[in-house]
């Protein structure tokens, strides 16, 4: 019965019992980028049961530096991530029950896709493997709310970093950062770049705390852990002083603002002189009411010259214009973006706002 995970079934802690624990399980996978698709293949892998991946991209050639389970077959043909990643492991593990959500993951549908259960599931564990402030917080809203186990990851130039949040029981992601940046203040995976193993060695961390609380094998890693993989410098933050905080606005006095839509970003398809287009207007992000202070407000200048590799961009009449060279339209015409001083921005050349709205995260940020 267990041949095929006979290597793992002969771990200390995870015998029969923990294997069939693992079978019975259930993760569910937010964000088939980099981080998805190593954890994904690792848990199909490892003999998780059921696994739900969720997506709302499309897999494009510069994804194939570090997403594993994409070819160059669903870049050209721009394949649904989520469907892609689920016939690439059905492929490994047919027996494995794999649901793909191509979907964008709002405060409507974050419970009912994050908590769904398959019959017969006995553990469940939530995975954020996604890119944008935005829909981490609303995860951590959504797990914790529903009492599901979570693991934050997250990637950006040759730096990665994760922790493993138990609801009720350790410091949620509120805990240690309550308030998410603002737009436009933190580098992304398009401005800065993403260096594939440190992408897999935080995958591969997320896994492992997935198996160890899938199966009872060991106790979750209690500390924020983070690793530059070109500077060689690991940082360990032990995180049982700091929660689950009485005073943390979701675990502690369950507010749960991002589950609710308070800082939804808001998105509406626009008509223009020279084209259709979508409007994207960034949520609050809540620092009026943090006790921390706010942060300064990003300047256009200063968005401009992390947009430098990504297209042709200038500040003049106190917008910021430009040109994506790696997002186009129909025609293989770039994208045309101008962002306004608060950050509001208008993508022009699409009227599809789940794709303006993973523009604006992977350009800008939010």
């Amino acid at each position: 019965m267990f041949e095929r995970h006979a290597r793992q079934v002969a771990l200390p802690g995870i015998g029969p019992e923990g294997q069939d624990r693992l079978s019975r399980a259930r993760a569910v996978i937010v964000g088939c980028g980099a981080l998805g698709t190593t954890a994904a293949d690792l848990l199909t892998r490892a003999g998780v049961g059921s696994i739900a991946l969720i997506d709302r991209d499309v897999v494009e050639i510069s994804n194939l530096q570090r997403q594993t389970l994409f070819n160059e077959r669903d870049a050209l043909l721009g394949r649904p991530k989520a469907e892609a990643a689920r016939e690439a492991l059905l492929r490994v593990a047919p027996t494995v029950s794999i649901d793909s959500h191509v979907a964008d993951l709002t405060p409507m549908n974050a419970l009912q896709l994050l908590a769904s259960r398959t019959p017969g599931t006995s553990g469940m564990v939530g995975i954020d493997c996604t890119d944008n402030f935005e829909t981490r917080y609303l995860i951590n809203d959504a797990c914790v709310s529903a009492g599901i186990p979570l693991i934050y990851g997250a990637a950006v130039g040759a730096l990665g970093m994760n922790m493993t949040i138990l609801p009720g029981q350790s410091a949620c992601l509120r805990c240690v950062f309550e308030d998410p940046p603002r737009p436009g203040a933190a580098p992304t995976c398009e401005t800065a770049g993403v260096l594939g193993p440190v992408a897999a060695l935080v995958a591969s961390r997320q896994a492992a705390e997935a198996i160890k609380l899938l199966t009872g094998a060991a106790a979750a890693d209690p500390c924020l852990r983070s690793v530059d993989l070109w500077s060689n410098e690991e940082r360990a933050l032990d995180l049982r002083s700091l929660g689950p905080r009485a005073d943390c606005p979701c675990c502690g006095q369950r507010r749960f603002a991002f589950l609710q839509g308070a800082h939804r970003t808001l998105s509406a398809v626009i008509c223009t002189r020279d084209g259709g287009g979508v409007q994207i207007r960034p949520g609050s992000t809540g620092h009026a009411t943090s006790a921390a202070p706010s942060p300064a407000p990003v300047t256009l200048e200063a968005l401009a010259a992390r947009l430098g590799d990504s297209g042709d961009f200038r500040v003049e009449s106190g917008l910021l214009r430009g040109f994506l060279h790696y997002e186009q339209d129909d025609a293989g015409r770039a994208l045309r973006l101008t962002v306004f001083p608060d950050l509001r921005a208008v993508i022009r050349g699409t009227d599809d706002i789940v794709r303006a709205r993973a523009i604006y995260a992977r350009y800008i940020g939010v």
